[in-house]
This record gives structure tokens, sequence and C-alpha cells, in this order.
């Protein structure tokens, strides 16, 4: 169970990179610091957008239109920390003598999510 956890674990805290990682492309395509029309820069656009369309289409569905500003990103980045907070609480640890230990608080964890999310 552990194990499955530490994969759906890596697995989002991918998906939160490769978000700030559009975020902060948009913003300097917008700023006009990169051009889209260089070869690598329109390579890593279209794979980003191919890669998380999937996940910002459904909330683009819910979201009402709000002109230029698209909300998706944030809500699915704070799915992603709730997704990683409530697995912490969910799953018990394992002691340094390799004993199952308690789960996390609800606190403990958001706290150690909110920690390691600023370290990236």
């Amino acid at each position: 169970m552990t194990s499955l956890y530490q994969i759906l674990m890596l697995i989002l805290q991918i998906a939160q990179f490769l978000i700030l990682a559009q975020v902060i492309m948009s913003w300097l395509v917008n700023f006009q610091v990169l051009n889209i029309r260089q070869p690598l820069v329109r390579q890593i656009w279209d794979g980003l957008n191919r890669l998380l369309e999937p996940l910002y289409s459904p909330v683009r569905r819910i979201l009402p239109p709000m002109g230029g500003l698209d909300l998706a990103p944030l809500i699915v980045l704070i799915v992603i920390y709730a997704l990683s907070t409530l697995g912490l609480t969910l799953i018990p640890g394992i002691d340094a003598q390799g004993q199952p230990a308690p789960a996390m608080s609800f606190f403990h964890a958001f706290y150690f999510i909110s920690y390691t999310a600023t370290t990236i």
C-alpha cells in the first residue's frame, strides 16, 4: 500500500512541476521574453499543453469565462495539494524499526506538504 502511495505522490509531484513550468512559461510568452516562433520554445509549449490539457479541461468546463484570466492551473494545483495532504492522513507510515506508525494528523500533513511544496 505504501509503494502505491509513493508512486501516486511521485506522479502528483511531477504534475505540480509541469503546471508551475507551464505557468511561468506562459508569463514569459505573454511578456514577450520567449518567442513562440522559435522551434524549441514551440515544442516545449505544445508538449506542456498536450500533457496538461486533460487536467485543465474538466475545470474549465465548470468555471465561468473570466476574460483573459485562466484559473484552471490554480484550481488543479489546489486539488493536487489536497490529494497529497489527504494521502498523508490516510496512509500509515513506517518507523525506524520497520513497525507501522500511526498516520499523520491533518495539520501535520498540511504542514509537511506546504513545506515541501515551497522547496521545489
